[in-house]
């Protein structure tokens, strides 16, 4: 039932009135009534348009220092240790002999294997004297042919054992250098595994080298930073060993592709470490310096509802007056500017978006939009509105 309001005639608030009538008491006469607008009854919110920027930003990741080259060095022939040049922490230099595995040993296997060559090759030209004369004497008639034959698989087999000889010596002659264990590269030891005079068997850890000198950042970009990270690029990085000390790095390393579980790409940065400060396993902070993008959407941080399942936000359809219904849309967070974030998904400038009052809200309800008026909202000019 609609009553009509004298006080209100002439300056009629917008949206229907509804009265309310309660009787003290049936048959009793006289009642009371009450006055509610739709406005009053929808819930208010304030709104925020959206409006392309263009957002300048730096790129920072986190990482871990580590050393490009660092290895463990096994032996690869068995022996006592006769020699042993090298402690922890103590450098070497590229090609030193560190470590001898009784080399004398090996330097005798190889005088052997050279005799047991010289020994075939000895046959090998008293089988070609055979044959030859056979050959002949069969050019006679005066040999038969299985002699022929014979006399020819006997000069193939010395021919195979000098072969199997000379293999023989290449081996010894290996494992001569083998028994001379030197540094791969100019490093520190980190760690040694073996004493003088201990007998280890082929494959035995003997030391681990580690070069501090470069160095390598190792850190990971999100896909969205991919296009702005590109070969012999500087970086500045940082560590909580040298505060307020920037080291410079240049990158040497983009991964081919982007892994599908982190949706992360994996890139290295060469860092010069002449002076030795830096430590592989530090923690580092890396900044590859401020990019601009332009069309970046962002709203108030306090407009996303974030949960479970991700982030949304409220975004306002104007239907009369002041009045709307709120459309819950999925978006991606992205970059972060002051109190405003980046969202991306089915979102565009100017669009209406809840700053506050979304507490309690559902998608599809009506609301009425607090601070501006259907003109503005459609427009896409910023409200700045208050909680009612």
């Amino acid at each position: 039932m609609t009553l009509p309001n004298p006080a209100r005639k002439g300056s009629r608030a917008r949206g229907l009135t509804f009265a309310f009538v309660a009787c003290l008491a049936a048959g009793t006469p006289g009642c009371r009534e009450e006055e509610v607008t739709v406005e009053e009854l929808l819930p208010s919110v304030s709104v925020y348009v959206l409006e392309a920027r263009t957002l300048a930003e730096e790129i920072k990741a986190s990482g871990d220092l580590e050393a490009r080259f660092h290895t463990e060095i096994a032996a690869e022939v068995e022996g006592r240790v006769t020699d042993l040049t090298i402690d922890e922490g103590g450098s070497v230099e590229e090609g030193v002999v560190v470590i001898e595995i009784d080399p004398e040993r090996r330097k005798l296997d190889l005088a052997a294997a050279k005799a047991r060559l010289a020994q075939a090759r000895a046959e090998l030209a008293n089988q070609q004297r055979k044959t030859k004369r056979i050959r002949e004497l069969r050019s006679q008639n005066v040999s038969s042919i299985q002699q022929l034959e014979e006399a020819e698989t006997m000069l193939a087999l010395a021919r195979s054992s000098v072969s199997a000889e000379e293999a023989a010596v290449g081996v010894a002659e290996r494992r001569v250098g083998d028994s001379s264990v030197a540094a791969p590269f100019a490093g520190l030891v980190a760690r040694r595994s073996v004493e003088l005079g201990e007998f280890v068997q082929a494959g035995t850890l003997l030391f681990e080298l580690v070069a501090l000198d470069p160095l390598e950042a190792i850190f990971s970009l999100t896909e969205l930073d991919t296009e702005r990270v590109r070969l012999g690029q500087k970086v500045d990085i940082t560590v909580g060993a040298f505060p307020g000390r920037v080291f410079e790095g240049r990158v040497t390393f983009v991964a081919p592709t982007v892994d599908p579980d982190t949706r992360t790409l994996r890139i290295k940065a060469e860092v010069d470490n002449a002076e030795g400060h830096l430590r592989p396993g530090l923690f580092a902070r890396i900044n590859l310096g401020v990019a601009e993008r332009s069309n970046v959407l962002m709203v108030p941080a306090e407009a996303l509802i974030q949960r479970v399942g991700g982030a949304s936000i409220y975004r306002v359809k104007t239907t009369e007056g002041s009045e709307g219904r709120v459309e819950r849309v999925s978006v991606e967070v992205g970059s972060t500017d002051g109190d405003f974030v980046e969202v991306r998904g089915d979102v565009q400038a100017g669009d209406a978006i809840v700053r506050r009052g979304h507490g309690g809200l559902a998608n599809g309800m009506s609301v009425v939009v607090r601070g501006a008026s259907k003109s503005q909202v459609a427009a896409g000019e910023a409200v700045a509105g208050s909680d009612s």
